[in-house]
């Protein structure tokens, strides 16, 4: 499985501070997928908007990670860049990435996140801290080649290929 990884941040677009979420997420994959496009953006709809729609089209790319930008300040506009760029929601992920992320922390709940499709690839976004992508994403890391696969055409019945 392929991942396009979106990191958006202000401080790390503008070199005030080093990317930390690549290496996380280069942890939790290792062995079930490939970082095959890399960017960093700032906190910015339009920005965050274009970036998707880059990824989403390059054909080695099956799933997009987005890491930051889903909290509660006014500069948190990860999830309405990425609804105004999918086709549908996947409202599963993100509601289990909160119960999920309840066990850790209650201000889990006042997270944002959303999941959705564009161009047959799953968007995911995560939230901007290293510990809670790590705690997020292998929480989920083995649903998303089965939902790869399902875009790309897979017609076999979710239960048989268990």
């Amino acid at each position: 499985m392929n991942l396009a990884l979106i990191v958006v941040s202000d401080s790390c677009f503008k070199g005030e501070r080093k990317d930390g979420i690549i290496d996380t997420v280069k942890k939790v994959i290792e062995q079930k997928a490939e970082i095959v496009y890399y960017s960093i953006v700032p906190d910015e709809e339009e920005k965050i908007m274009e970036e998707l729609k880059k990824a989403c089209d390059m054909r080695n790319v099956d799933v997009v990670i987005t890491s930051g930008g889903t909290g509660l300040y006014e500069r948190d506009v990860t999830p309405q860049a990425t609804r105004k760029v999918i086709e549908y929601e996947v409202p599963g992920i993100p509601m289990a990435l909160i119960v999920h992320g309840l066990h850790f922390t209650k201000h889990a709940m006042l997270s944002r996140e959303i999941a959705g499709v564009r161009n047959k690839r799953l968007i995911v976004n995560l939230p901007g801290s290293p510990k809670a992508v790590h705690q997020s994403l292998s929480f989920i890391i083995d649903a998303l080649p089965h939902a790869a696969e399902k875009l790309k055409g897979d017609a076999t019945p979710c239960g048989e290929d268990l």
